[in-house]
């Protein structure tokens, strides 16, 4: 088990490495938020998924774009959903999202939601990361809402799927991780869909 102040110390030093190498993959492939929604019926087809609520996220920085792939899902039926940080020590909630809806900073500052859009379950989960690994684990920006969401989403009798949006070159041996992180079940990106192993 990792001692906690040397594995917060690896996260950070791995998010300044991380964030320079999602912002150099940015530029030289800026495809790729459509090459992944390209890849929709894939993703839909290894959960077996049919229409329901998608969770995606504002993109921020040189985050994957999710709005080519919700497009996407709501051709097919879904609704979609955004995050917003009810509380700094607890769980997201999920917030009924139409890409034309007027944002508003949430307890974090991040755009979210109105108070007014109703809260939503949703049926998959897409989720930004900084870098990835074969195992599933991901280094996020260090809030834990993420965790702690994901946490809470997996006592429910059947979880949504819960996957990673990147470019293919984000991934790394090994994400540095500890008891409250929780692992993705897999991993979009322009290259193709990757289910997370659970035997390395």
């Amino acid at each position: 088990m990792h001692n906690a102040p040397i594995l917060d110390g690896k996260k950070a030093a791995l998010r300044i490495e991380a964030r320079r190498t999602r912002k150099a993959l940015q530029v030289q492939h800026p495809e790729a938020d459509w090459m992944i929604a390209d890849r929709v019926q894939e993703l839909l087809d290894v959960f077996r998924l049919g229409p329901g609520v998608a969770a995606l996220y504002k993109a921020l920085g040189a985050e994957i774009d999710p709005r080519p792939l919700g497009d996407a899902l709501v051709r097919k039926g879904w609704r979609l959903a955004l995050p917003a940080v009810i509380d700094l020590q607890g769980p997201l909630e999920f917030r009924a999202w139409a890409p034309r809806d007027t944002l508003a900073h949430d307890l974090a500052g991040l755009p979210a939601p109105l108070d007014s859009a109703p809260p939503l379950v949703p049926g998959l989960i897409l989720v930004p990361l900084l870098a990835f690994d074969r195992r599933g684990y991901r280094l996020g920006q260090g809030g834990g809402f993420y965790d702690r969401t994901f946490e809470a989403l997996r006592r429910m009798p059947r979880p949504p799927p819960l996957v990673g949006l990147a470019f293919a070159g984000q991934e790394l041996d090994a994400i540095p991780h500890g008891l409250h992180d929780q692992p993705l079940d897999g991993i979009l990106t322009e290259a193709g869909y990757t289910a997370a192993r659970k035997d390395i």
